[in-house]
């Protein structure tokens, strides 16, 4: 089984960082290719940032035939288009981390990374079905790019996360945290769940099971059509 992981940003650390959790937690009879796209943002950190990263994500996808493919970037960029496109199912790191969460407890509480990316997890929330798990989302207010650096800041974000939301689980929102995951755990006293380990299995079981994306409305391949300009090699 080959899975391939998607880092939407083109950082090469953070990819290595995703690269070795994901590998940690698969089969050993799965391989597991983490890549970043030749173009794009160097973080995703707005809608802006998040839009532009879209086919960077896309061009990975199509790169190559992979039994299943991971978006790991918490806001689940291009995750409807990616489904359009592959032919193995596709799991974006924050569905993956919420409703593994919903199974462990009342409730979670999503830790991420800047205030303005709040919004977009609520989003996420409701559109997964686990919106009345989610108790609430807060955020340590430090970069994407500087997060892996910042055990104790964001421990202490869990920390509190924990104690105002009174929750039972804690979803690490942002695949650049990942690498703090057990170390907060015991911190906190709660579950903590990163979202890359998470989509892995989740395709992972979704491969094995022999399943992939319903293609027959919505999901299915997209129409062909020219496209122009940045965009040419993106027609169908």
């Amino acid at each position: 089984m080959r899975i391939k992981v998607i880092n939407p940003n083109t950082s090469t650390s953070m990819t290595a960082l995703i690269d070795r959790a994901a590998t940690s937690r698969a089969s050993p009879d799965c391989l597991v290719e983490t890549v970043n796209p030749a173009m794009g943002p160097e973080s995703i950190e707005s809608h802006y940032d998040e839009a532009l990263s879209v086919p960077g994500v896309l061009a990975e996808i199509a790169a190559e035939q992979f039994d299943g493919y991971v978006i790991a970037c918490f806001g689940d960029p291009g995750l409807d288009a990616a489904r359009e496109l592959a032919d193995g199912p596709v799991v974006g790191i924050a569905e993956a981390a919420m409703r593994t969460a919903a199974y462990l407890g009342r409730g979670f509480s999503v830790v991420t990374t800047l205030e303005r990316t709040c919004g977009r997890a609520w989003d996420l929330a409701e559109r997964y079905g686990v919106s009345r798990f989610c108790l609430g989302v807060s955020a340590c207010d430090i970069p994407v790019l500087e997060v892996e650096a910042a055990l104790d800041e964001v421990a202490f974000a869990c920390q509190k996360a924990v104690a105002t939301d009174r929750s039972d689980v804690v979803v690490l929102g942002c695949a650049g945290m990942t690498a703090h995951c057990a170390q907060i755990s015991a911190r906190v006293g709660v579950p903590v769940i990163d979202g890359v380990q998470a989509a892995v299995l989740q395709v992972e079981s979704l491969v094995r099971m022999g399943l992939r994306t319903g293609s027959m409305r919505e999901y299915a391949p997209p129409p062909p059509k020219l496209y122009t300009g940045v965009l040419a090699q993106f027609g169908t």
